[in-house]
């Protein structure tokens, strides 16, 4: 799945969508975005509406009140994004991007640990 580049304010919206595992009516989702956003119940329904036309939040209209819902799970949408990152930033190359974050991040000694299990059961 290929996911487009969400904005900051659908990104907001995505995560308490995703905070909400059933999903949301209106009024849950407007009292869970206020405190982060200080949206107005008309500002949340415009971002859901149009993040419905870009099939990013799925509405369950024979609900009542009607319940909005990611149309996608988080680990979708991230393992979207990795894959755009490698082949846009590394030449699909993983070897690359992980070079490239050790490079400029430290790792502790049990995540070192990890990375070489995973390399070992990989056959690396």
């Amino acid at each position: 799945m290929e996911t487009d580049r969400l904005s900051d304010r659908e990104w907001t919206v995505l995560d308490a969508l995703w905070a909400l595992p059933e999903g949301g009516t209106l009024g849950e989702l407007t009292d869970a975005l206020f405190p982060r956003t200080g949206w107005s119940r008309n500002t949340v329904l415009t971002y859901l509406t149009r993040m419905e036309a870009k099939g990013l939040v799925a509405i369950r209209r024979e609900a009542a009140p009607r319940r909005y819902q990611a149309a996608l799970s988080r680990e979708d949408w991230a393992a979207g994004e990795r894959r755009s990152l490698l082949r846009r930033a590394y030449q699909g190359s993983a070897g690359k991007l992980v070079a490239a974050f050790l490079r400029e991040e430290a790792i502790t000694p049990q995540e070192r640990d990890e990375l070489r299990r995973l390399l070992d059961e990989m056959e690396v």
